[in-house]
């Protein structure tokens, strides 16, 4: 009897890509005291002739504030997003990052422009809300996206407005509704192609 060797395989792309350019952003960020965080990974008011300004409006993701707030995210995008990936396949959820990062990025720079953005959590509940649609079937509403969309961004509007933290919960809520819209989108096309 042959004894089956083990490898490991580089099985989710865009995921793995992603954690570990956070990895590097957060080690510059930290070799730096801050800077390349400033430069490149956050978002803020900026002027709009500066280059730099649209590269933030996405590279805000990337940057995190320390080892707690890297983790924290990292952790849930690694558990959720390579099924993410396996099920929609590595553009679609690239580009469900991107959307994320962008819409989330344009609000703080329009709406908080006091407040300097950086963080993957956006991308955090965009993929927990992306991942309620996947058992979705044609005429109907998962009950558990419901339920995930309840308690999550629920939890995020309560927190907004009773609780005072450096959370950006306009962050979460869009997030959130970012992989929602698109989860519905993207599995509405695949039903549709197989039943034509």
């Amino acid at each position: 009897m042959r004894e089956q060797k083990l490898k490991i395989s580089f099985n989710s792309p865009v995921i793995l890509g992603f954690a570990v350019i956070c990895f590097g952003a957060l080690i510059l960020g930290m070799i730096t005291g801050g800077r390349t965080n400033n430069m490149f990974f956050s978002v803020y008011r900026s002027s709009l002739l500066d280059p730099l300004t649209y590269v933030r409006f996405v590279g805000h993701v990337f940057g995190h504030a320390g080892w707690e707030h890297f983790l924290g995210n990292i952790m849930l995008i690694l558990v959720v997003g390579p099924l993410l990936e396996e099920k929609y396949g590595s553009a679609d959820l690239l580009f469900v990052i991107l959307a994320t990062a962008l819409v989330t990025g344009i609000a703080n720079f329009a709406l908080f422009p006091r407040i300097q953005l950086l963080g993957a959590s956006g991308v955090v509940f965009a993929l927990i809300l992306l991942s309620s649609f996947t058992s979705m079937k044609e005429g109907e509403i998962p009950l558990t996206f419901i339920l995930v969309a309840a308690l999550y961004i629920g939890q995020q509007v309560y927190q907004g407005i009773f609780v005072n933290d450096n959370v950006s919960n306009l962050t979460h809520i869009l997030g959130g509704l970012v992989g929602a819209g698109l989860g519905y989108v993207m599995n509405k096309d695949k039903i549709h192609n197989r039943i034509y």
